[in-house]
C-alpha cells in the first residue's frame, strides 16, 4: 500500500487491551481491529500514548506491531509508534514494522534526557536516515519535555524521508503557525491530537485527527471529519457538540493526571472491547469509581448512538 501524501482522516491511537499480568490480550485486540476499521477510519496508530507505549515490554510491542499489520492486512494505513530513549531501540521498531507491512512510523523525542532544538533536529534527522519506512513526528510537550519548535518542523521537512508531524501540545496557535509555514505545500501532514480542536485544526489548514475517543465511536469522528470537509455546518455543530460531551463526561471523571486513559479504557471496558486493565506505573479506576463512570457512560453512549441511527450513519 502507497501512502498517501498528506496523509488524512481519522486515525485513532488504539488502546492496547491487556491481561492483569500485562500481556496482550489477543482476542480484546482483535476486536478493537475490527470494530475501528468498520467505522471507517482512515488508518490505525499503535504505541502511542493512548497505546501505553512507555509502559509495555519489547515482547508486547513487537506483538502489537505484527498482529496489527496482520489482521489490517493493508486495508487502511498502519502507523507504528517507535519512541524510545535508545536510539537503537527505536530503529529496532521500525525495522519490526517495515518487516510487518506497516506504512509509516511516528516518533515524539527521547523522553529523559534534555534536549535542545539543534540536537533535536540532529536525532529526528539520524533517525529517518535510518528508518526504512516514512517517519511522522510527534509532538508531545506534556510527556517528551520538549517541543519540537516550528522552525525545526520546517527545516525537519526537507528531509525526504519525513512526512509529517502529529500535534498534541493542545496549543492551536501552535498549531496555525504550523499550518501558515506549510500553507504553499501539499504533502507534509499536519495531524492534531486533541480530538476537541479537530474542527478548529481542519478549518485552519490541518489535514486529520488522531483521535482517542475514535476507539470507542469511529463512525462519530469519521463523520464529523467528513461534515468539516464538506462545510457542512449543521452536521459539524451537532457532531462537535457529541464530541464534546464525551470528552467531558469520560476523560476527567476523576482528578488523575491519567484520568484521560483510565476513563478511556473503562468505557471500552463498559462496551466489551477490553478489560480495562492498565499497566504499571498506572492503575484503573476502582470500582466505586467505574460504577459512576459507567451512569455517565450510559448517557454518552445513548447520545451519541441516537444521532447515528437517526441519520441512519
Amino acid at each position: 500500500m502507497n501512502l498517501s501524501k498528506p496523509l488524512q482522516g481519522i486515525i485513532p491511537p488504539l488502546i492496547t487491551p491487556l491481561h492483569e499480568d500485562f500481556t496482550l490480550d489477543y482476542p480484546s485486540f482483535f476486536n478493537i481491529l475490527e470494530h475501528t476499521v468498520a467505522g471507517g477510519v482512515h488508518g490505525v496508530f499503535i504505541l502511542g500514548t493512548t497505546g501505553e507505549f512507555s509502559s509495555l515490554s519489547t515482547e508486547v510491542k513487537n506483538e502489537v506491531i505484527s498482529l496489527t499489520c496482520g489482521k489490517i492486512n493493508k486495508r487502511i494505513p498502519v502507523l507504528v509508534g517507535i519512541t524510545d530513549c535508545s536510539f537503537n531501540q527505536s530503529l529496532s521498531y521500525a525495522a519490526k514494522a517495515a518487516d510487518c507491512g506497516a506504512q509509516a512510523v511516528v516518533a515524539a523525542p527521547p523522553f529523559y534526557m534534555r534536549l535542545d532544538q539543534v540536537e533535536l533536529i540532529n536525532y529526528y534527522e539520524k533517525l529517518a536516515d535510518q528508518v526504512e519506512l516514512p517517519l511522522m513526528l510527534y509532538n508531545i510537550p506534556s510527556h517528551a519535555r520538549i517541543s519540537i519548535a516550528p522552525e525545526s518542523v520546517k527545516i525537519l521537512s526537507e528531509h525526504p524521508n519525513i512526512i509529517g508531524i502529529k500535534d498534541s501540545s493542545n496549543d492551536l496557535e501552535y498549531f496555525n503557525r504550523l499550518c501558515r509555514i506549510f500553507e504553499d505545500t501539499n504533502e507534509f501532514s499536519l495531524l492534531i491530537g486533541p480530538e476537541e480542536k479537530m474542527v478548529e485544526s481542519i478549518n485552519m489548514g490541518g489535514h486529520g485527527c488522531v483521535a482517542g475517543g475514535a476507539n470507542l465511536f469511529p463512525k462519530l469522528y469519521v463523520k464529523l471529519y467528513e461534515a468539516i470537509k464538506k462545510t457542512d455546518s449543521e452536521a459539524i455543530e451537532t457532531l462537535q457538540a457529541n464530541v464534546l460531551f464525551l470528552s467531558q463526561n469520560l476523560y476527567s471523571h476523576v482528578d488523575y493526571q491519567s484520568a484521560y486513559l483510565k476513563g478511556l479504557k473503562a468505557a471500552m471496558s463498559f462496551e466489551g472491547h477490553c478489560k480495562g486493565i492498565l499497566a504499571l506505573p498506572l492503575y484503573a479506576y476502582s470500582e466505586g469509581e467505574k460504577a459512576t463512570l459507567k451512569k455517565k457512560y450510559e448517557v454518552v453512549e445513548a447520545r451519541v448512538n441516537s444521532y447515528l441511527k437517526e441519520k441512519k450513519l
